[in-house]
């Protein structure tokens, strides 16, 4: 296992309402110095939200991605609040996009967007036993709401408007998981 690399300084680049930018100086094992920018999150963490409508079939959401200026299909996802835990933010995250809490709610992962360049983490909740409630949400329209059978996720990966990396792994997170095969070294 190598030493991570030595940090002598860090320094707000820029920054804007959700993101910030920090550049960090690294001195590496070998002796090589770089200055690198990463991304700091804001606020306290995020989740990803695989809500299980039955054993067999996930609810993804039709929202629009201004990163990639089209509708995206993914899973439902934010930011926590303050003092939130993941299971919390999961079921106010869950009611606001999908219209459902969850009866039962399991952490099975962390992801990184881009571990490079971004210090973003979210964790991964799997929500089942759902139970309709509608929370008032932050998206400035109704989000579509597809339901879609775990066995056919193969069919999902080619669609083009997939592509949205963490999604795409927590559902294949959340299948490996109910299928009893999900284990953490």
């Amino acid at each position: 296992m190598r030493t991570p690399p030595i940090i002598h300084a860090t320094r707000e680049a820029d920054s804007a309402r959700f993101l910030s930018v920090e550049q960090v100086d690294l001195e590496f094992s070998n002796g090589q110095r770089r200055t690198f920018e990463r991304m700091k999150p804001h606020g306290h963490g995020a989740v990803i939200v695989v809500p299980m409508r039955d054993a067999g079939t996930v609810l993804l959401v039709r929202e629009y991605g201004a990163g990639v200026g089209r509708y995206e299909l993914g899973l439902p996802k934010g930011r926590l609040e303050h003092a939130e835990t993941a299971e919390q933010g999961a079921n106010r995250e869950l009611k606001e996009e999908v219209g459902f809490g969850a009866r039962r709610l399991t952490v099975l992962h962390k992801l990184a967007l881009s571990p490079s360049y971004m210090a973003h983490m979210a964790d991964v909740v799997l929500a089942q036993d759902l139970y309709p409630e509608k929370l008032p949400g932050d998206e400035p329209e109704e989000l579509d709401i597809v339901p879609w059978r775990l066995d056919e996720l193969h069919l999902l990966l080619g669609r083009e408007d997939v592509t949205e990396g963490r999604s795409i792994a927590a559902l294949f997170m959340a299948r490996e998981y109910l299928a009893g095969r999900f284990v953490r070294a």
